[in-house]
Order: structure tokens, then sequence, then C-alpha cells
């Protein structure tokens, strides 16, 4: 494993990259990144569907939500939250603000997309008539319920989340091998679903299923539509995201481990 130390200059590099990666390779990627993140949370919901105890449905979510963050890193793909991280890039002097905001839409853009066809895919394929239509009713709970959350709460939420994630990431890129990239991603991921935080490109999965099995199964939800999926739950969600990746993980290990050490040649 890599000390931190060399893990924030790793990431400088590994940022840049990313930066200049060509705009249709790179939204390839992203694609990618949300369909894996999207399967992640179809087999959560398949999964605690039928879980009557709230704290074990919890736990049952918590376990199998990480594949999806492994998939992204291991088989390789771009996912806007991680890739918050590249402010340590833009901080160092290697990348640009323009280039480190071009990244970040293409990539969310990506997300966003990739997201939104496997939660088509899931949802017209009939995938929540498992469990007599249990599984369905329990998409358009979990996407009304991500709506109905204040402002406040989806930017804290998705503050807290992002810390947990970015620190996963983190920690992967420490490890040399397959086994100790997993066993990094896996614990954050777990505490972040367990507490119930919020992520940015898993709800661009969990709430377009909703509103797409609410139409197709004929299961009511007041508020569940795609203008408050965006203004009440994306936006606030994102915006914490960025706070907690960026912000905090992304500017704060800079500031410990290169601020003063690292010149814009990466010397």
């Amino acid at each position: 494993m890599l000390s931190p130390a060399k893990i924030a200059e790793t990431y400088a590099d590994i940022g840049t990259g990313k930066a200049r990666t060509p705009l249709p390779k790179l939204l390839a990627l992203a694609v990618l990144a949300g369909a894996f993140i999207a399967f992640a949370g179809a087999s959560t919901v398949a999964a605690s569907a039928t879980v009557a105890d709230p704290s074990t449905a919890k736990v049952v979510t918590a376990l199998l939500f990480p594949a999806g963050l492994v998939m992204v890193v291991l088989a390789g793909s771009e996912l806007f939250t991680g890739d918050c991280l590249m402010v340590i890039s833009a901080a160092a002097g290697r990348i640009t603000p323009a280039e480190l905001l071009r990244t970040w839409l293409i990539v969310y853009l990506g997300n966003l997309l990739g997201s939104i066809a496997v939660a088509a895919l899931v949802v017209y394929g009939h995938t929540p008539d498992l469990f007599g239509g249990i599984m369905a009713q329990s998409l358009v709970n979990t996407a009304a319920a991500k709506v109905s959350l204040s402002f406040t709460d989806g930017l804290l939420r998705g503050i807290l989340c992002n810390v947990l994630v970015c620190a996963a990431v983190w920690i992967a890129a420490g490890g040399s091998t397959a086994t100790e990239k997993i066993f990094g991603l896996y614990p954050p991921v777990f505490l972040f679903v367990l507490a119930g935080y919020e992520h940015c490109v898993a709800n661009m999965f969990y709430v377009p299923a909703g509103i797409f099995t609410a139409a197709e199964y004929g299961i009511a939800a007041e508020g569940l539509g795609w203008g408050s999926f965006f203004v009440k739950n994306l936006l606030p969600v994102t915006l914490g995201n960025i706070i907690g990746g960026a912000g905090i993980v992304g500017l704060g290990y800079y500031f410990i481990y290169l601020h003063g050490r690292i010149d814009k040649a990466g010397k």
C-alpha cells in the first residue's frame, strides 16, 4: 500500500490524465460508471424488498451496494463523485479550472445517461415484478422518499456521503492489487449506505427507476416526478457531494500533503 502522502502525489497525476482524456472516450467511461452504480442500486432494491425490518434491510443494502464502486474502479470507468478528487490536480496547477469543470460536466452527464438507461431497462424489462410486485412498490417508495428530503437535508447528506466515497477512492488508489483495492473501497461505502447518506449518481438510478415504475405499474406517488428529481434531490445532493469530495477530502489532503511541496511541473 502507498502512504497517504504518496497517494496525494499519485492522484495529482491521475487527475491530469482524466482531464486530458478525449471527450468521446471520457463520455463512454462515464456512461459505464453510471450503469455500474445503477446495477448495484437495482440489486439492493431486489435484495431488500422483502426484508420487513428496516434496520436489517439497511444492512442488506449496505452489504451489496459497494459492488458498484468496485466495478467502477476495477473495470475502468469515470464516476463524478470520485472525480471530485481531481481538485487536487487543479490545486497543484497540473490542470486548469476550465479543464476540471469540463471533465466534471462530461462525466456527470455520462453518469446520468448510464444510470437512466439501466433504470429504464430494469423497469421495462419488468424486473420489478419480483416478489409479486413488492419490488415495484419498493422502487417507488425509495424514489418518493428521496424527493421528499428538504434542500438542507439533501445537501448535508450529500456532503457526508462523498467524504466517505472519496475516502474509499483515496484508499483504493493506494492499493497495488485488486484485493487491496476492494478492501479499501468496501468499508467507507458500506458506512455511507448504512447511514442513509445521499449519492447523486446512485440517485440517478433510484429516482428515475421509481418514476418509470410508478408509470408502468400504475403506482401513485405524490410529488414524484422529473422536476422534483432535478430540483429537490439532484441539485442539493450534487452540491453536497462536491463540497464533501472536492472541498473537504480533495482540498484537505492537498493542503496536508502537497501544499508547499509540489510545483506546477510536478517536481
